[in-house]
């Protein structure tokens, strides 16, 4: 199972990125915008997992409960394509002032550690929600409207199964940790 732990977005966020890619893009086929309910912070990618790991992992999550508790103050911020020299998705950055979004993301990966070996990998952590998907060779916009000015606190942290289809990613929440 291809599983991945993500902070979930409030809907009048979630609607509010939405409205501004469409703004932000324009109509056609490029980039692919995302809907809406596809719209999450990734805290930890974990790859394809057995389905036996799945209650170890949501212990891990359960373990995180008041670290959630205390991501009060996220933002969103400019837009970015990423990677920067291939890029391949159109994201918003996320502002996290007090680091309680990167403290939770390190003890969940401390936690994942311990209960399933999982590495975090040498990348940095780069908050940051995905809006719209680019098909390899295509061309990005030179330039965005600005995002935005959305403050927010995430409304549950969850374990998600990912299944790739022609038409995008399918997303199944599979244990949840509510605020």
């Amino acid at each position: 199972m291809r599983l991945f732990l993500a902070a979930e977005l409030p809907a009048g966020v979630r609607d509010g990125l939405v409205d501004w890619a469409r703004a932000a893009l324009g109509r056609g086929e490029q980039p692919r915008r995302l809907a809406g309910d596809a719209l999450h912070l990734t805290l930890c990618f974990l790859g394809e997992q057995p389905a036996s790991a799945v209650p170890a992992i949501a212990g891990a999550l359960g373990e995180c409960a008041e670290l959630l508790a205390a991501v009060e103050d996220l933002y969103v911020g400019a837009p970015a394509w990423l990677p920067p020299r291939h890029p391949r998705v159109l994201a918003v950055e996320i502002g996290d002032p007090a680091g309680a979004l990167r403290a939770l993301r390190e003890a969940l990966a401390g936690a994942l550690e311990h209960v399933i070996g999982w590495e975090a990998g040498r990348e940095r952590f780069r908050p940051h929600v995905t809006v719209a998907r680019m098909r390899p060779g295509r061309q990005r916009a030179r330039a965005l409207a600005p995002t935005p000015a959305l403050r927010f606190a995430p409304d549950a942290a969850t374990l998600f199964r990912s299944t790739l289809d022609p038409g995008g990613a399918r997303y199944e929440p599979l244990a949840s940790l509510a605020r």
